[in-house]
C-alpha cells in the first residue's frame, strides 16, 4: 500500500518527536508499505520548502508571503497523491486546523484518499496555558476549525482512551518503541549503596519533577537514617521552570534551596548515545510524568513509561496507562501536587528482583510495527 506520512514541520536529530516519527514510518515500511514522508523544512538557501524524504516538492521562496503559502497552499500535495496512486495520507496533528487544511483533506475525500490524522496528547487545550500568546492565538485558531477538519477523516488516531474525538471516530493504540535503536540497561549499582534516579524528558508543566524534587526533600527532612539518594535530570529545562516558578508550580531551584539539596539534583543537559547509556546505568529507576492532571490528562500511554520499560527500567508514573498500570515494575504516584514518597521507592528498590530482560520483554506487544499496522487495518476495516 501507498502511504503518505504528512508532518507540518521538520526535524531534529535530537528531538524525540522526530525520531518517533521516524519509528512510526519504520513500522509501516517493516509491514510492506511504500510509505513516503513529507515535510516542511528550510532549504540550505533559507527557502521555505516542502519535501518528499529527501526530494524538494515545492519550494515557497522567502518573506512574509511565502510563510503564508506554506500554510495555505496545499495543492502541490493534492497533485502528488493523485499522481502518485497514494492510498492513504497519515498526518501528525499540529494543532493547525484552518480553512486549507480542511479543503485538502476534503479533495483528497473526494478522490478516494482515506486519511487519518494522530492527536499526540488529547486533550490538549491546557497544554498551552504556560504558552506565550502568539502560541496561543494558534490553538484559538484551531478551535474554530479542528471539529470540522476531524469530519473530512476516516479516523483520529489516539493514545488516550477516547473513543470519539471532535466528533469523529478513534483508533486507539498505543505509543510504541523501536526496539533496535533503544539498548538494554546494565546497570551498575553504586558501591556506596546510594540510589540514582533518572528522568528524561524536554521538561514541561506535566511532567512534575518539582514534585519528585520537594519529595527528596521531605525525605531528607523526616528521615532518621537516610540514603543518599540522586535525582538525574536529562533534557532541556525551561529557564522559567528552574528559576520564576509560580504558587502553583514552584521553581527547581527554589525547592532546591529551600530543602538544601543542591547536590542531589543533578542536571545533566541533553544527552544522546552512549552519553545516555551510561548516566542510565548508573540509575536504578525512572521517572516519568508526574502531573498530566495539570493539563487535563488523565488517560494517556506516553512514548517515555514504553522507553523506561524497553530499557529495562522500574518506574514512577500518576496518569492512567492500561499498559502498565498492573505491572509489577511499576510505581503508580498519586495525581495530586503532594510530594512524591521517597521513602516508598526505596522500599520497593530493596525487594524489587525482575531482571531488565525481564522488564524488556513485557513491552514486546507495543513495537511500533505492530501499532501501526493496527491502524491501517481499521482504516480499511471500515468501508
Amino acid at each position: 500500500m501507498k502511504i503518505l506520512f504528512l508532518v507540518f514541520h521538520g526535524f531534529s536529530e535530537h528531538s524525540g518527536i522526530s525520531k518517533k516519527i521516524h519509528y512510526q514510518v519504520k513500522g509501516l515500511r517493516e509491514n510492506g508499505h511504500d510509505v513516503r514522508l513529507c515535510h516542511y523544512s528550510f532549504s540550505p538557501q533559507g527557502h521555505r520548502c516542502r519535501y518528499i524524504d529527501e526530494t524538494l516538492l515545492k519550494d515557497y521562496g522567502t518573506g512574509l508571503l511565502a510563510a503564508l503559502r506554506q500554510r495555505t497552499d496545499y495543492s502541490c500535495l493534492l497533485d502528488y497523491c493523485v499522481n502518485e496512486g497514494i492510498e492513504m495520507v497519515y498526518a501528525r496533528s499540529f494543532q493547525n486546523a484552518n480553512p486549507w487544511l480542511i479543503s485538502f483533506f476534503s479533495r483528497l475525500r473526494k478522490a478516494g484518499i482515506k486519511a487519518v490524522t494522530e492527536i499526540p496528547t488529547y486533550p490538549y487545550d491546557h497544554e498551552f496555558d504556560t504558552f506565550p500568546w502568539n502560541i496561543k492565538l494558534k490553538l484559538k485558531i484551531d478551535k474554530l476549525f479542528r471539529h470540522k477538519l476531524a469530519r473530512e477523516m476516516n479516523a483520529i488516531v489516539t493514545f488516550s482512551d477516547a473513543d470519539c474525538i471532535f466528533g469523529q471516530r478513534t483508533i486507539r493504540i498505543s505509543n510504541g518503541v523501536d526496539f533496535d535503536s533503544i539498548p538494554i540497561h546494565q546497570p551498575q549499582p553504586a558501591a556506596d549503596g546510594s540510589i540514582h534516579l533518572i528522568g528524561v524528558a524536554e521538561v514541561h508543566l506535566w511532567h512534575g519533577y518539582d514534585r519528585l524534587i520537594a519529595g527528596i526533600g521531605e525525605y531528607y527532612k523526616h528521615a532518621t537514617n537516610p540514603k543518599d539518594v540522586f535525582f538525574h535530570i536529562v533534557g532541556g529545562v525551561h529557564p522559567h521552570d528552574m528559576e520564576e516558578g509560580t504558587a502553583y508550580y514552584p521553581a527547581f531551584r527554589e525547592i532546591i534551596k529551600q530543602y538544601q539539596i543542591e547536590k542531589r539534583i543533578i542536571f545533566h543537559g541533553t544527552l544522546f548515545g552512549q552519553e545516555l547509556d551510561e548516566v542510565f546505568n548508573k540509575c536504578q529507576f525512572a521517572i516519568g510524568s508526574l502531573a498530566r492532571h495539570r493539563s487535563g490528562i488523565t488517560v494517556i500511554k506516553t512514548l517515555k513509561n514504553r522507553e523506561y520499560a524497553t530499557r529495562g527500567l522500574p518506574f514512577i508514573y500518576s496518569e492512567q496507562d492500561s499498559d502498565f498500570d498492573q505491572q509489577p515494575y511499576v510505581i503508580k504516584a498519586p495525581a495530586s501536587e503532594a510530594p512524591i514518597d521517597v521513602e516508598e521507592i526505596i522500599k520497593f528498590l530493596d525487594t524489587f528482583k525482575m531482571t531488565p530482560s525481564e522488564i524488556r520483554q513485557t513491552a514486546s506487544r507495543l513495537s511500533w510495527k505492530i501499532q501501526m499496522e493496527h491502524v491501517v487495518k481499521e482504516v480499511f476495516k471500515q468501508n
